[in-house]
């Protein structure tokens, strides 16, 4: 039986930072968390290789929303690539689907034979996948060493069941890691019912902006909020850490 062990998502270098210190095994290195994590700048991962004894894999995600992506998205998705390796990243994490909802095989072939040798996990687009238990073929036929799922569901807790399923149908062939409002109050029951070893959580907590003048009536964004921002906690981090260590 593999290790148990805890992959943060991270939304830049101070969170992955914060992701070691807490005793993560891994990040998943993206930006942009509003939109489900894009592909982080070169600066971010060049740091995080740098600085950190853990293992970085960046998501190559070229922008939020569906899967299906453009002729020119996916040469996106190939340069990104590229660059992880000459970064010398672990692994990276990526995920493309067909208008029908299946797993875009050919692409994801092309991915994978121009990672390597890095290894390529697949994300949350699973989850948006037309069915699960074909997708998860798909997904190992492929040579994908890991997918991240809420079972389909709004999170992996409202998806425990078919998590169960999902690691019991892969007996092995490919890592399932439940993903998605993962936190210290349910990591351990999550464990225990879906038979997973490996877990992923953003472990966010909300920092208070230090600007002393703050203009109340403008904004960056429609939904932003410009004196509030998103990081990973050690602190929540460790907490799932020593839950999976005692259990």
């Amino acid at each position: 039986m593999k290790n148990l062990g805890l992959e943060v998502c991270a939304n830049s270098f101070t969170s992955a930072l914060a992701a070691e210190t807490g005793g993560a095994i891994r990040v998943e290195l993206c930006e942009n968390m509003a939109e489900g994590g894009t592909t982080p700048s070169y600066a971010q991962i060049k740091l995080c290789r740098e600085k950190l004894n853990i293992q970085v894999w960046p998501i190559i995600r070229p922008r939020g929303g569906d899967f299906l992506y453009s002729d020119d998205e996916f040469e996106v998705m190939k340069e990104d690539i590229k660059i992880c390796k000459t970064l010398n990243c672990n692994g990276v994490v990526t995920g493309i689907l067909l208008s029908n909802g299946n797993i875009d095989k050919k692409r994801c072939a092309e991915l994978i034979k121009l990672a390597q040798p890095m290894p390529i996990a697949f994300h949350r687009a699973f989850d948006m996948a037309n069915d699960l238990e074909k997708a998860l073929e798909d997904l190992i036929d492929l040579g994908f060493v890991r997918v991240l799922s809420s079972g389909g569901k709004e999170n992996s807790y409202k998806g425990i069941e078919t998590l169960a399923k999902l690691v019991n149908k892969a007996n092995g062939r490919i890592e399932i890691m439940p993903g998605s409002g993962i936190n210290p109050q349910n990591i351990l029951e999550i464990k225990e019912k879906t038979g997973a070893t490996a877990f992923h959580s953003s472990a966010r907590i909300k920092i208070a902006s230090k600007m002393e003048y703050k203009n109340q009536t403008s904004k960056m964004s429609a939904e932003g909020d410009e004196y509030h921002y998103e990081q990973t906690s050690s602190v929540l981090v460790k907490q799932m850490v020593e839950k999976l260590k005692s259990n």
